[in-house]
């Protein structure tokens, strides 16, 4: 099964890793946060070397369809966040799940 990581986990994991209160923990991952929002609002790309990219993107407006009524409906135009993982990330991942699949 899977585990789900969550601002709090990331927090008591700084807070073990250096030492530091778990206030200080939890204002310095609030803040790594606050700093990719503050970019990626700012139309910025959020690069992290080995784990990936988030960029902006708009979306124009188009015509989607409800798949069980088939109704078409215009969906409007958004921006929208997008992650793309580093090719290193990719491959531990896929790494993994070979091993997985061979147990």
């Amino acid at each position: 099964m899977t585990e789900t990581i969550t601002r709090q986990y990331l927090s008591d994991l700084v807070y073990k890793e250096l030492g530091i209160s778990k206030v200080e923990a939890s204002r310095f991952i609030d803040d790594i946060f606050e700093f990719i929002t503050l970019q990626l609002e700012k139309k910025n790309k959020v690069k992290i070397a080995n784990f990936g990219s988030f960029n902006i993107r708009h979306k124009n407006e188009r015509i989607g369809r409800n798949p069980r009524t088939k109704e078409q409906k215009v969906i409007s135009s958004r921006t929208v966040v997008t992650f793309k993982p580093s090719k290193i990330l990719k491959n531990k991942i896929n790494k993994n799940l070979d091993v997985s699949e061979d147990s």
